[in-house]
């Protein structure tokens, strides 16, 4: 029985398996669901039927084919293609518009980027101009003189001297390389999204995308499940700074604008978490964000993955969404020197000009390079107990038994490096000896290095590796980094990571660093394998790795489904694994009815604004439970008391 395989395991002092039972976002290389945005980044070495699904699925969300509801095809113009046309027609068009390149907003290209410029003009003789009255700034200068025109306008006199003003002008951008969504791919476009800033955006469209791949029903979660027993853990790493956030809020005064009342609540960091409890999942249980810089998402994880491992939680969604991709932050970064800027590009080949073919190869981990380069993404994961996800019959894509999380300790600067990667790295190798065994851990497991293509990453992050492989006893270690291909989505790249070591599980090919033409001579790759091309590769496990800004330094564990479902034989007994492979077929026939539709373009974003409202008058609260409308369970109130009692 179930109950008997967990009450056992419960007596060997074992925690519960947080499993994978789905996954959902997207980011520059696609939609995460069905591994698409995995099967870009190896696409020359798929076979030709995955290559065909993979460019017809990216031309159906870039939306230059439409699948019609009798499953015919048209182009934008209407006209009728079928499949095969469509591959050929846009191949090339999807391989330059999708990934990293030259960013299309027009404000990097021909436009400029709008801004200000600060100057003093000496006025030699009296400056008269007409201006609308509502344009008059409220407090006025003393010397000026305002006279009335009509109710709409006044003229005014400015005597001579000195007038501090601000000039408008075009700054040509000086970063033009990025990670972008696919082109003409708008996840705004599939809810009624009221001016919500782009990463909030990307977080529905994320967490539903999650929700369809898991062929799992919601609504039937909530009704089995204590209310206390689901939890949501998402944010990203600096809020939400474009100009419907954050960003728009902060430069409204000298931009002339004014603040919106959505503004300042929609830039919080954990806004993902609020807007998927609100609008998305209608959870009540527990809810939080950690921002860890760069290493966000597997902060988040990491949360998520102890709750289930402790019991505390049985379901928990855990995801990052970024988008900053504005010329504000841009510009920060680059002031840090921490992007590749055009000229750096420049004198990195010593060319004059660059091409499209220079911005898509910007991002070099571990070979000469100049700077990160930046990008947005969403990725979300749903975890589940493992006595849970086998009872449910649940698409189990792998599991995560541990993340770990170190400071650097001491440093000469908040952005320079320390030690603290050692320790996360070495914690889940351990870990991984312990449950895979020194054989497998030498042979079948693989990095999915943070590899952000900056001088002093390539140096401190291959030493990390190089030294751990070195303990223990590891040759030829192989080294992802995914980067090269989507760029740097600041809190969501741990989750770009992950998603492509579930890809690499699924296909058992490993992405190559495409743009790693000689490893660099400062890397430490004495046991490291580092690779251009995709390399075949059976994995039972691979190691995720991030080493944010300020010293946020986290490693996960990720086992592959194979690797789980041995560790599962061991857990429960056979009996238990049949009656769960029996239960999964009504999962993955829904899980592949929303594939099927999502690579037609068809999105459906899970977004619930209004429906459900409760605010306490509505709840039978007793001493102990709360019964909630809508909730199939009550939330329990026998909570755990580990400190005793005052009065025995």
């Amino acid at each position: 029985m179930m109950h008997d395989c967990t009450q056992l395991n419960e007596e060997r002092g074992l925690s519960q398996l947080p499993v994978i039972v789905g996954m959902g976002g997207v980011n520059p290389a696609g939609r995460t669901s069905g591994h698409q945005g995995y099967r870009r980044t190896v696409l020359d070495a798929l076979p030709q039927e995955e290559q065909a699904r993979t460019l017809l699925g990216l031309a159906a969300m870039m939306r230059l084919a439409r699948c019609q509801d009798d499953g015919s095809w048209r182009d934008a113009n209407g006209q009728s293609l079928d499949e095969a046309d469509i591959v050929e027609r846009f191949h090339q068009h999807v391989l330059d518009h999708t990934l990293i390149r030259r960013i299309e907003d027009p404000r990097f290209t021909t436009d400029g980027i709008p801004a200000n410029r600060q100057a003093r003009l000496d006025i030699e003789a009296p400056l008269v101009f007409r201006i609308r009255r509502r344009q008059l700034p409220d407090s006025l200068p003393e010397t000026w003189q305002v006279h009335e025109i009509d109710r709409r306008q006044v003229e005014v006199t400015v005597p001579p001297g000195h007038l501090d003003v601000m000039l408008p002008e075009r700054r040509m951008a000086q970063v033009r390389a990025a990670g972008q969504l696919p082109q003409g791919f708008d996840p705004s476009r599939f809810y009624r999204s009221v001016h919500h800033p782009r990463g909030l955006s990307m977080t529905v469209f994320g967490a539903s995308d999650c929700l369809g791949q898991s062929g799992l029903s919601w609504e039937e979660l909530r009704e089995r499940l204590d209310p206390d027993a689901i939890a949501v853990y998402a944010g990203n790493s600096i809020g939400q700074l474009d100009d419907e956030g954050w960003g728009g809020l902060l430069k409204s005064f000298v931009a002339g604008q004014r603040a919106t009342s959505k503004q300042m609540p929609l830039g919080y960091g954990q806004m993902p978490a609020d807007f998927l409890n609100a609008y998305v999942l209608g959870s009540v249980g527990a809810t939080g964000a950690v921002q860890g810089a760069c290493a966000s998402f597997l902060y988040n994880l990491r949360q998520g993955v102890e709750d289930i491992a402790n019991g505390r939680r049985r379901v928990v969604m855990v995801g990052t969404s970024d988008a900053p991709v504005t010329p504000e932050i841009i510009e920060g970064f680059r002031a840090m020197g921490a992007l590749a800027d055009d000229d750096s590009l420049k004198a990195l080949d010593a060319l004059t000009l660059l091409t499209d073919a220079d911005y898509q190869r910007a991002c070099r981990p571990f070979a000469r390079n100049c700077g990160f380069t930046i990008a947005e993404a969403s990725q979300f994961l749903m975890l589940m107990d493992d006595e849970l996800a086998l009872e449910l019959g649940a698409r189990i894509l792998g599991s995560v038994p541990a993340v770990y999380t170190n400071a650097d300790g001491w440093k000469r600067s908040i952005s320079a490096p320390g030690i603290g990667n050692y320790l996360t790295l070495s914690k889940a190798v351990s870990l991984a000896n312990q449950i895979l065994g020194p054989d497998a851990l030498r042979q079948r497991t693989f990095l999915h290095a943070h590899g952000t293509s900056t001088p002093k990453n390539r140096v401190t992050e291959s030493h990390v590796l190089d030294r751990v492989a070195h303990a223990y006893g590891i040759d030829d270690w192989p080294v992802v980094a995914i980067k090269a291909f989507v760029g740097h989505s600041q809190g969501s790249a741990g989750g770009d990571q992950l998603v492509s070591a579930l890809g690499s599980f699924a296909y058992g090919l490993l992405p190559g660093i495409p743009t790693l033409d000689a490893v660099a001579d400062d890397v430490h790759d004495e046991r490291l394998r580092f690779f251009s091309t995709p390399l075949s590769f059976q994995a039972d496990a691979a190691f995720i790795n991030a080493k944010g800004f300020g010293g946020n330094n986290a490693t996960g564990l990720v086992l592959s489904p194979e690797a789980t479902e041995r560790l599962l034989t061991k857990r429960h007994d056979s009996a238990a694994l049949e009656r769960w492979k029996a239960r999964q077929a009504v999962t993955l026939e829904r899980a592949t009815d929303y594939e099927t539709h999502a690579d037609k373009g068809h999105f459906q974003a899970v977004y619930r604004f209004g429906e459900g409202v409760l605010e306490g008058p509505e709840l039978d609260v007793r001493a102990d439970r709360i019964d909630i409308p809508g909730y199939g369970q009550p939330v329990s109130l026998s909570v755990d008391n580990p400190f005793g009692s005052i009065n025995d």
